[in-house]
Parts: structure tokens; sequence; C-alpha cells
């Protein structure tokens, strides 16, 4: 049989189920997909908390790695037998196979193993999108990065130095400063001891970064703001402290006439052929080793509700993956 991790209300990590499911045929439009290893994404959490809305009762998982089993009628893009990827709706990664749409699927190099390609395809294509499409950063400019240390921040780290950008990241202990520092952030910053703002302005000569971006949310964009510079460009992108409540535009005006914008990655790949240049230019830097991709932490699918614990404890850095 196959197994899934569902949800029948939102709430604690503990609300997660590993269940027995039934896995039909693919129809129209479909495939049927065996996974060999699924991510962990703090998204996840956003939808078990309630915080993104889910039709109950729900699977859980926007991002995997495994083989195409079977296709339904109409799909000629991916055949039985392809390794695949995938980010995006609809939930139910968190399962050892399922149905999905055919549409929603990346076809996977050889060069790239299933359990990078399920730690990295979300990160990376957000990755991607935050450094190649969200503004016409060129070589020399400094950003700021919050949570250097976490998934996206490693690769974010890595291909800022492929594009020849100074980076300062904010991390929460010295352990992720190294791992940081480590994967290419020029300067770190411990934002729970430092005023991040201050430290940038001296580190940037007063002038502020042109961009910074923020995954953190709640408890981290205000120091964000006030670190730009003159019309610089404020990326929230993830929420991991809580939302960012409303900016007054008033503030923006005297700040230095900022800007702010809260992208969403499947914004920046629902058209097929972004979605592919995209991951081209990403499998491309990871299969030639200029980007690393670290899983630090490994956990088995029905052990959901510890990963879960672990993850928004902050207790882990980098990617992780559940491995089936």
């Amino acid at each position: 049989m196959a197994h899934a991790i569902r949800f029948m209300e939102t709430g604690g990590p503990d609300v997660l189920r590993w269940e027995e499911v039934v896995v039909g045929d693919p129809g129209p439009g479909e495939v049927r997909i065996r996974h060999e290893a699924v991510g962990l994404n703090f998204a996840d959490t956003y939808f078990r908390s309630g915080l993104y809305p889910a039709q109950l009762p729900a699977g859980l998982g926007v991002e995997a790695a495994g083989v195409v089993e079977a296709v339904g009628e109409g799909v000629t893009r991916i055949a039985a037998g392809d390794r695949v990827t995938y980010t995006g709706s609809p939930l139910g990664a968190y399962s050892t196979e399922r149905v999905m749409p055919a549409d929603s699927l990346i076809r996977l190099p050889d060069t790239i193993g299933f359990e990078t390609a399920a730690a990295m395809t979300m990160r990376g294509l957000t990755s991607a999108y935050l450094l190649r499409r969200i503004h016409p950063l060129k070589a020399g400019d400094t950003i700021l990065l919050t949570a250097a240390a976490g998934g996206v921040g490693l690769i974010v780290c890595q291909w800022a130095k492929l594009l020849g950008l100074t980076v300062i990241g904010t991390v929460s202990t010295e352990e992720k400063a190294e791992l940081a520092r480590a994967h290419g952030c020029d300067h770190v910053i411990h934002y729970r001891s430092e005023n991040v703002a201050e430290r940038v302005r001296e580190l940037t000569d007063g002038a502020g970064v042109p961009v910074a971006f923020d995954s953190v949310g709640k408890t981290t964009y205000a120091a964000s703001l006030a670190s730009l510079r003159r019309r610089g460009l404020l990326v929230c992108f993830g929420t991991a402290s809580g939302p960012v409540p409303p900016i007054d535009a008033m503030q923006l005006a005297v700040s230095g006439s900022l800007f702010v914008t809260r992208p969403a990655l499947a914004d920046y790949i629902a058209d097929p052929a972004e979605r592919a240049e995209l991951a081209g230019e990403l499998f491309d830097h990871v299969a030639s080793g200029r980007i690393a991709i670290e899983i630090n932490q490994r956990y088995a699918l029905e052990d959901a509700v510890k990963a879960h614990r672990e993850l928004e404890a902050g207790r882990t850095t980098g990617s992780s993956v559940f491995v089936l």
C-alpha cells in the first residue's frame, strides 16, 4: 500500500497523521509518480498551521523527486520511466506515490540525484528568481540576506558570488555564521546581538544596500527596511517568524522612496518557458559543482512530526529531506 502524511485539522505538528492511501490510475493530463525523496520546506508549516488555507482533510508538501510510473491520456511531454522533480501545488508531496498534473513536472538530469533534487527544487528556483528576475543586480552590488545559513540562504550566497555580488548575511548562531561564510557570505551579522541596520550602514559606508532579501518576516522586516539605500527594494519572500504587518506607504517615502514586494515562486514559474530557463540555469550550476546543495537533515517520511518540530525550533541548517 501507498502511504501519505495527512491532516484533518490545522494546528501544531501533532495534527500530522501517517496513513495508508489508495493511489489510482492517472486521468487525462495526469501522471502517477513514485517518490524517491520529498522536500521539507518552511511553507509546509504554514499549510499545517492554517496560515495558508487548505481544504481539509488534506495532504501536505509541495516538493518531491521520483520516477514516473504511468501517464494519462494526452500526456506527451513526460513518459513512464522519466526521472522528474517538482515544486508547487497541489498539496500531497508527503507521500510514497501519488497522481498529479503532468504540467507540474520538471525532467531531472541524470547528473542530479533524487535527494539533491528534493532538497533544491523549491529553494533553488526561489534563489533563481530572487537573483535573476526581481531586480537588475550587477557585479559589485551588495545585498542583505536574512537567514543566510538556511536552505535558500546557502544557495543564494553561492549564486551571488557567481554574479560578483557582495553578501551581508544575518544569522542566529556562530555555527550558522561559519556555515554561511563557508558558502560565500562576505559579512555576517548576528541579528540577536547586533543592530542589523547599523552594521549594514557601517559595511556600506553609510549608503545601505540596493536590495534586502528577507525570508524571516515579522521580526526582521523593519531592520531590513532600515538597511536599504535610497530607492532600495525590500523583498519579503518568507514569513518564518510570522507575517509582515501592514507597511505605511508614507513610511516608504520618508525613508528614501523605498519599494517593497512580496513575491511568490508560483508567479515566476507559471510560464513553462521561464520555468525551464530558471531550472536549466540552476541544474547547470549544481551539476557542475558551482553550487553545492547542503542536505543537513534527513528524515523518514513517517517522522514528519519530529521534522516539523525541529524546523520550527530553528534547529535545522541548509536543506532537509524525507528519504523513502
